[in-house]
């Protein structure tokens, strides 16, 4: 049963509206349309919002969504069947409507839909029931009782093949026999004859013909025989043959080392056409040329304009280039498969994640699929425009972190603002937590920082040396005798989640603004490490989570954050589980123009970037520039 079935414009406007079972589809729709289609991530046809299953279709060319709506626990087969007869039915219906392009039009529009539902609905329904199971075929109807008995006795000792052998034989005994009788002088009628087929009368025309064909049939093959026996019986040639001259041996002759190319009056000869077509696929010192996205019908009017030709040589490049114009028609699957392949190929070479690229083409794929395009607009412009505008709404999360206006909040509460860093082993989780540091003590605000890193050697040591140079970056003479920065440690092996509440505890009767939580490096697989970080947040319930990953992981980064993630909501004893907040995104500086590890890390997530970690110094620290990075993605 469904709970319901929507159809809006991409403006807003309800259309048309089916309540089944559930009392509103608002809230479900609302969060389609906030965590899917505005944030382009339309590669999946479905989308699960608490106990519901939302499943969708856009239509590019008109600017509809349809969405129908049922419980997650039921597995309705008939729902792509039927939300496609809606789609097909609605758009024919109100075809004029639609095509105005105006909200007033849309308005004042009605579409009584209803009844079609319904039939559409009940047609589905009935088309989905389980059949009543085939009965069992009986002996009587299958293929081998309709076989004569003899054909299914074999002679014991005796095959198929030696069979087929002895008929053969009896065969050529029987024409045997009747050649006797003819040659002992019996009495044989002239024009017509028994044949072997059953005591069959043959014509003389007909027993000539029959006769020949035996005798071909007998005497080729025995001709083939005795070729093949000449053959090798052939006498072998003797004497020495001339010597075997090998690759990497010596050459007798001049002429075989030479290599350079042939030469017309002391000018070397140009090479064919097709041969510079072959190596045309690198760049100059083998480096990846300029992204080619043309299609393939515009590789093949290249391939075209390459063969000589007097007469088209103007109008070919002509046409060449104007046909991988749209001209004012609505884009198709085959038009872009090219393209977005291409475009995949691209993004994975960027360090995409394979997945994620896959999902980034096909959400690409459903946005364009049957919008009319105009008439100076080419395939390859208009998907590589559409990749581009998706990546830049990814990396702009609709959840955007502000620390320093949410720190401000906490202090008009009279408490410190918590903040915990996490992630795997070695990715620089203490060295951006100082630069972090650096940055609010910047801002006027006084850190503390809790050393709950009880697990590797030297940790703690490590947050003493950044405290004191941090200290001596902003000495107390300089803020009225206050200590800006301080360290807060318990030494080794005790529990970072006890660590934690001491050190916000501490902050709150010292007046500290903001606390740093450190935590130690753990491996997403490692259950007992997992589970202790999913205490320490639950128990301390900070203000703000930080994944901490490194820019140079590409399939990695969806595992670990998926990982962490699953694993934080499964050790969680709270009723509704505290997830990844934002990420910190470190050795930014080492990876050149391959920063598809920043994509592939939102998506999976849906959380924002917070920092980028660019360098050494506690200076380098960005926030994220996402059209600069997408520029650098979409560069060759």
């Amino acid at each position: 049963m469904l709970d319901f079935f929507t159809i809006f414009s991409k403006g807003g406007l309800v259309l048309w509206c089916f309540q089944g079972v559930s009392d509103s589809c608002t809230g479900p729709v609302n969060a389609l349309i906030r965590s899917v289609l505005l944030q382009e991530r339309g590669g999946n046809n479905s989308f699960n919002h608490e106990a519901l299953t939302l499943k969708y279709k856009l239509d590019n060319q008109f600017e509809l969504v349809f969405v129908v709506g049922f419980q997650k626990i039921l597995t309705l087969t008939y729902v792509d069947k039927l939300i496609d007869d809606v789609h097909r039915l609605f758009r024919d219906k109100y075809r004029t409507e639609i095509q105005q392009q105006s909200a007033l039009s849309l308005l004042n529009g009605t579409f009584d839909f209803q009844n079609d539902f319904l039939r559409l609905l009940r047609e589905a329904e009935e088309s989905s029931k389980i059949r009543a199971p085939a009965t069992m075929k009986k002996f009587e109807d299958s293929e081998k009782a309709k076989k004569p008995v003899r054909s299914m006795i074999e002679t014991r000792g005796e095959k198929p093949k030696e069979k087929a052998k002895n008929n053969k034989k009896n065969k050529g005994a029987k024409k045997e026999g009747f050649d006797g009788p003819s040659a002992t002088g019996k009495a044989v009628p002239a024009e017509k004859s028994v044949g072997p087929d059953n005591g069959v009368e043959l014509s003389k025309e007909e027993l000539i013909r029959r006769k020949r064909e035996e005798f071909i049939q007998k005497h080729g093959k025995g001709m083939d025989k005795s070729s093949k026996s000449t053959k090798s019986e052939a006498p072998k040639e003797k004497g020495k043959k001339a010597p075997r001259v090998w690759a990497l041996g010596g050459c007798a002759n001049k002429e075989d080392l030479d290599y350079s190319p042939p030469t017309t009056n002391g000018a070397p000869e140009a090479a064919p056409p097709e041969d510079i077509n072959l190596i045309r696929g690198t760049g100059p010192g083998g480096q990846l040329q300029d992204l080619d996205c043309s299609s393939s019908d515009d590789e093949g009017a290249v391939q075209n304009t390459t063969k000589p030709s007097a007469t088209k040589g103007t109008l070919g490049g002509m046409f060449g280039m104007l046909k991988g114009l749209v001209g004012s028609k609505s884009l198709s699957r085959e038009d872009m498969e090219s393209v977005l392949d291409k475009m995949r190929d691209h993004l994975i070479a960027k360090n995409v994640a394979a997945d994620i690229a896959v999902q980034l083409c096909e959400s690409v794929a459903n946005k364009l699929e049957g919008k009319v395009m105009g008439t100076f607009s080419t395939v390859t412009s208009t998907v590589k425009q559409a990749l581009q505008e998706s990546l830049v709404q990814i990396l702009q999360p609709q959840r955007r972190v502000d620390m320093l206006r949410d720190i401000m909040d906490a202090q008009r509460h009279q408490r410190p603002y918590v903040v915990t860093f996490c992630g795997v082993n070695g990715v620089g989780k203490s060295t951006n937590l100082a630069k972090i540091s650096f940055w609010l003590l910047e801002n006027g605000f006084r850190v503390l920082i809790a050393a709950c890193d009880t697990f590797r050697a030297g940790a703690v040591e490590q947050l003493r040396t950044h405290t004191r140079r941090l200290t001596a970056l902003h000495p107390p003479e300089n803020h009225g005798g206050r200590t800006m920065v301080q360290l807060f440690e318990k030494g080794y092996g005790k529990d970072a989640a006890g660590i934690a509440m001491e050190a916000i505890a501490f902050a709150r009767n010292q007046g500290f603004d903001v606390v740093l939580v450190d935590t130690a490096g753990r491996m997403q697989d490692n259950a007992p490490l997992m589970t202790a970080l999913a205490k320490l947040i639950t128990v301390n319930t900070p203000d703000l989570v930080l994944f901490v990953g490194e820019a140079l992981v590409g399939n990695e980064a969806v595992d670990q954050l998926v990982k962490f993630n699953r694993a934080l909501a499964d050790h969680s004893m709270a009723q509704t589980p505290r997830l990844i907040d934002g990420i910190v995104l470190t050795k930014f500086d080492t990876i050149d123009d391959k920063v598809g590890a920043a994509i592939s890390m939102t998506y999976i997530t849906s959380k924002p970037i917070v920092f980028v970690g660019t360098g050494q110094t506690y200076c380098d620290l960005r926030s994220l520039n996402a059209k600069a990075v997408v520029a650098a993605l979409m560069k060759a």
